[in-house]
C-alpha cells in the first residue's frame, strides 16, 4: 500500500528546525502497528516502519517519507538498523512506537521454553534495544517521545483468557515506562504507556478468541455487576444526602468498581 503524505504546509515541524518529525514505528505491518503508521503518514510524519517480514507483507509501500526495515526488533542488529535508517534518511528520531508483541494464550502451566523465549524477546528485548538506541539520539536533541503499547490485562485480568505470559512482561514493560519518564524529564523526553483492551485484528485469529472470552466473562459476571451497580446507586444517595459531611465525601471517592463506567469521586 502506498500511502500520500500531507502537503509541506501541513506537516508537523519541529520548532527550532522546521523540519518534518520523525517516527519509528515497531510491529508495523498489521494491527494497531499499521494503522499508526497510516495516520501518522496522513499527518505529515516521515516514517521508519519495521516488523520481521513487513516488505513480503505487502501492506505498506517505502517511498520517500516511508522507509521499510525487516527483522526480529528482539534482535539488537534489527533495532540498530530501524534507527540507523531514520537517522540516515530523515536526520533524527523525534517519535518511537514500541508496537511489536506477541500474546501467547496459554494456561499457565503448559507454557514452554520456546513460548517463555519468544514472549521475552518481542515484548522485552523488542522494547529494550531500539529504545535505548532512539533515546540517545534523542538526548542529542534534548526531546522526543517514546510510546509503549502495553495491554488491559496487566491491570484487569480476563477469566477464560489466560495469558500470563503477557502480564509478566508487559507488566515490566508499564513499570519502566513510568521509571524513565522520571529519568528523563529533565532532558524533555517524555514516555507514555497505552493499554488497549480487545481489538480486531488478523494476528493469526487470537484476538477473536479474546473477544470470545471477554463475552463469555461478560455474561457470567452480569449479574453481579447489576447488583454491584445498584449498591453504588445506594451509596450515592448516602453521598448526597449527607454531602455537606467531609467524612462521607470522602468515603464517595473511594468506591471504583473495576473496568466500569460508573466511578464515585
Amino acid at each position: 500500500m502506498t500511502l500520500r503524505s500531507a502537503s509541506s504546509e501541513g506537516r508537523p515541524q519541529d520548532a527550532l528546525s522546521g523540519r518534518p518529525k520523525v517516527a519509528i514505528v515497531t510491529g508495523a505491518s498489521s494491527g494497531i502497528g499499521l494503522e499508526m503508521v497510516k495516520k501518522l503518514i496522513e499527518k505529515g510524519y516521515r516514517v521508519v516502519a519495521s516488523s520481521r517480514n513487513i516488505t513480503s507483507a505487502m501492506t505498506l509501500t517505502s517511498t520517500a517519507d516511508l522507509k521499510l526495515v525487516d527483522g526480529d526488533i528482539g534482535i539488537e542488529e534489527t533495532a540498530k538498523r530501524a534507527v540507523s535508517t531514520a537517522i540516515q534518511n530523515f536526520g533524527t528520531v523525534d517519535l518511537l512506537v514500541n508496537n511489536a508483541g506477541v500474546f501467547l494464550p496459554k494456561p499457565f502451566t503448559e507454557y514452554t521454553a520456546e513460548d517463555f523465549r519468544r514472549a521475552t524477546q518481542t515484548n522485552l528485548a523488542g522494547f529494550f534495544y531500539v529504545s535505548q538506541l532512539a533515546v540517545a539520539q534523542m538526548r542529542l536533541q534534548k526531546f522526543g517521545h517514546v510510546v509503549n503499547i502495553s495491554t488491559s490485562l496487566v491491570s484487569q485480568p480476563i477469566a477464560g483468557c489466560p495469558g500470563s505470559l503477557a502480564n509478566l512482561t508487559k507488566a515490566g514493560l508499564e513499570s519502566v515506562t513510568r521509571a524513565l519518564a522520571i529519568e528523563f524529564a529533565v532532558e524533555g523526553i517524555r514516555f507514555n504507556a497505552i493499554a488497549p483492551g480487545c481489538k480486531h485484528t488478523d494476528e493469526s485469529g487470537r484476538s477473536a478468541r479474546i473477544s470470545q472470552a471477554a463475552e463469555s466473562t461478560e455474561a457470567a459476571s452480569r449479574s453481579w455487576r447489576s447488583s454491584r451497580l445498584a449498591a453504588l446507586s445506594g451509596v450515592r444517595s448516602i453521598c448526597q444526602r449527607r454531602g455537606s459531611s467531609s467524612r462521607w465525601r470522602g468515603a464517595c471517592r473511594q468506591v471504583v468498581i473495576t473496568n466500569e463506567d460508573t466511578v464515585l469521586r
